[in-house]
């Protein structure tokens, strides 16, 4: 088992509890990145092909993470928001089409389908907060729904929806399914050709671990073509390396969503986080999120004038579990914790904390001995 005081030094009295936003790196991705700044201040860029290799691996480690037939199914992109515009933008929309998506969607992936209101295109925002969330987002899908986009984890409440349920109910309306994996991947096990997704994607500065700026999108195989492409550049081309080339065509391979020169730095670093992810394996990591998030539970639930506001259910909820604090306004509770070195986000209806495996439980103790200090006043 990995020791988390090796992997992740982080300050003495730090309780970190905010990889629902932005994630620690452990220490082998902040080494990778050293030795890569070493190498080109010394070599510059001699051995390219070796940085290739770490791309290659990179690729590998995230098929294997979302369980794509191929390594050709996935793309490096930059972020979240440009996967789920290159879908938006690259579907052949028409005038009264529609998207089903939740009312309680993180921005990005609200405003990318709002953005289509000038090609006729229709948002239908379905509520979760009944006892069936999954009926009620399919429910809302009808002869003109060409796409239904759903975070699989709400990154406000943690809610997490049954995706292979919702892939099969698309299925059988004819609807695709684009699944914002953000909050999951990396804290929970996610089989792409189990839920039947057509598009999934996620950036690596969550749950896996990694820097900003680099994720992934899977793209099913029979999807690829039907994506009309607006970035264009070397990168993306079949015969990439084949400069003196004239006729040209962009990749068979999701490759062709990558315009331009990669984000060799990025690839450093999040191949790196994602070995740690392997080494310990996703189902423990799921599991070990799980007994931290029911630490956390189990401690705000005997502490008066909390409320709880993630599902309890623990087949409902990823790393995610947000509370508020009666008498307590929640940028000031926010606030206060911050200062006591509790990190944390201010989300939704409250505060939102969000472990993940390494997560020490003392460290839990110290933060909820902390909230208890707090509201004794």
């Amino acid at each position: 088992m990995i020791n988390p005081s090796d992997e992740f030094p982080l300050a003495p009295g730090l309780c970190y509890l905010n990889h629902a936003a932005v994630a620690p790196w452990p220490r082998r991705a902040a080494e990778a990145v050293r030795r890569f700044a070493e190498e080109n201040i010394s070599l510059g860029a001699r051995d390219y092909p070796a940085w290739l290799q770490v791309e290659k691996r990179l690729r590998e480690r995230l098929q294997r993470l979302l369980n794509a037939p191929t390594s050709a199914d996935v793309a490096l992109v930059k972020n979240t928001s440009e996967a789920l515009s290159f879908v938006a933008f690259g579907l052949d929309w028409r005038e009264g089409d529609q998207v089903v998506i939740s009312d309680e969607e993180f921005p990005s992936n609200r405003i990318v389908w709002e953005a289509l209101k000038p090609r006729g295109v229709e948002v239908v925002q379905v509520n979760l907060g009944g006892s069936d969330p999954e009926g009620a987002l399919l429910g809302a899908c009808g002869p003109r729904t060409r796409l239904l986009s759903i975070s699989s984890v709400q990154f406000a409440s943690g809610l997490r929806l049954d995706l292979p349920r919702l892939g099969a109910g698309c299925r059988a309306k004819g609807v695709l399914l684009c699944v914002d994996a953000i909050q999951q991947l990396g804290a929970q096990p996610l089989d792409v050709q189990a839920c039947d997704c057509a598009f999934a994607m996620a950036d690596g500065h969550k749950w896996m671990l990694g820097p900003e700026g680099l994720g992934v999108f899977y793209c099913r195989s029979d999807l690829r073509e039907q994506l009309t492409l607006h970035e264009y550049g070397w990168h993306m081309l079949e015969h990439a390396g084949d400069y003196d080339r004239s006729d040209w065509q962009p990749a068979r391979s999701a490759r062709r969503f990558e315009c331009g020169s990669p984000n060799m730095l990025g690839a450093m670093a999040l191949e790196a986080s994602l070995s740690l992810l392997e080494e310990v394996g996703l189902p423990q990591v799921a599991a070990l999120i799980e007994e931290r998030v029911l630490q956390l539970q189990e401690g705000l639930q005997r502490m008066a004038g909390v409320q709880l506001h993630s599902p309890l259910n623990p087949a409902r909820r990823a790393g995610i579990l947000t509370f508020s604090l009666e008498g307590w306004d929640n940028q000031v509770l926010f606030s206060r914790l911050r200062e006591q070195q509790v990190i944390c986000a201010q989300r939704g209806k409250g505060i939102r904390l969000s472990p993940h495996f390494y997560t020490e439980p003392a460290v839990i103790e110290q933060s909820l001995t902390v909230l208890a200090q707090l509201r004794q006043g």
